[in-house]
């Protein structure tokens, strides 16, 4: 029986997998609970699958390689609005604020950045109408090169000597930060800092009831030998994650206690948006693919717009999901 070693992120759906509540059929699964996402899955000697950046499988596919098969499953959703943050005592509290701006960001093409930047373009804030500076967010990370080749010098540069974005922005050098996760201490009452947008929750429900969707970040994907050898292990392995998804979401539900109010946010997520906000597939989320695929192109990260057939050929040639 084949074995699938899996590198994921430490997503709390994962745990009726981790505990045995659900066990795949046909095959074993190893998982391992990674900090940072593979560097080159299509190279791996540890792993057949993981999770990976949607914008640099894009880009890779953009090129016309074909190394990973992904599916249309998207491990990391999440809106953006929430990822804006400044300084407390900023008076900028709108996207269209950040015009002229100087805005840092923790990795240029990564996927979430590339969707905050989208939010802008919306606003009327493209790259040339800001600074942009890229760099580790805080000093507990690493300084390695996130500009990954698309730097313009006055324009987009690495921050100014590799200091924190964090230092930067408590020091006034930047306006706003795009961050995927909050600094320690970012939620206490003293931090100085806060999201751009004071009712970012608002502007996310208004943002999916204007698109239909929360944007997709990270893939499900397989090393395309081990998916041309198991054509049918992608799609069980898909099938498997959701069914532990669908029990987690069902026992937190029960046991909502682990923070004050967990409770009120599953109440207001099932009012609020609709049974299907997360499902996968292709057929689901082919509008969200797109606009990312148009994303991308407008922002220069890859060369042309990459449609969701580009994208998932596999899966749009029998999408039924």
């Amino acid at each position: 029986m084949v074995t699938i070693r899996l590198a994921v992120r430490d997503w709390d759906y994962f745990t009726p997998l981790a505990l045995g509540d659900i066990k795949p059929q046909g095959f074993h699964l190893e998982v391992d609970r990674v900090g940072t996402l593979v560097g080159d899955l299509a190279t791996s000697t540890q792993y057949d699958a993981a999770e990976v950046s949607f914008s640099r499988y894009a880009q890779a596919r953009a090129k016309g390689d074909d190394s990973l098969l992904a599916l249309p499953h998207f491990l990391m959703r999440g809106f953006r609005q929430r990822c804006i943050i400044t300084a407390q005592d900023s008076p900028i509290t709108s996207l269209d604020g950040l015009k002229g701006k100087k805005i840092g960001v923790t990795g240029w093409q990564d996927s979430g950045n590339t969707w905050t930047r989208a939010l802008l373009y919306e606003a009327g804030v493209r790259i040339e109408d800001a600074y942009w500076f890229a760099g580790r967010l805080t000093a507990e990370h690493p300084i390695v090169d996130r500009l990954s080749g698309f730097g313009q010098p006055g324009r987009i540069e690495a921050a100014p000597g590799e200091h924190p974005l964090i230092d930067l922005l408590r020091a006034g050098e930047l306006d706003a930060v795009f961050t995927p996760f909050m600094p320690a201490g970012f939620f206490l009452k003293d931090s100085g800092l806060r999201q751009l947008q004071p009712d970012f929750r608002q502007a996310e429900l208004d943002y999916f009831n204007r698109v239909g969707y929360i944007p997709g970040h990270h893939l499900l994907a397989f090393r395309s030998d081990i998916a041309n050898t198991h054509p049918g292990l992608p799609q069980a392995l898909s099938a498997l994650i959701e069914q532990s998804a669908a029990l987690w979401l069902e026992k937190r539900e029960k046991y909502a206690d682990t923070t004050p109010w967990l409770f009120d946010d599953l109440r207001r997520t099932a009012q609020d948006l609709p049974a299907n906000w997360n499902q996968n597939g292709f057929t689901a989320n082919k509008k969200m693919i797109a606009d990312f695929g148009k994303a991308l192109y407008d922002q220069g990260l890859t060369a042309q717009c990459l449609t969701p057939d580009d994208l998932f050929p596999m899966q749009s040639e029998g999408a039924s999901r």
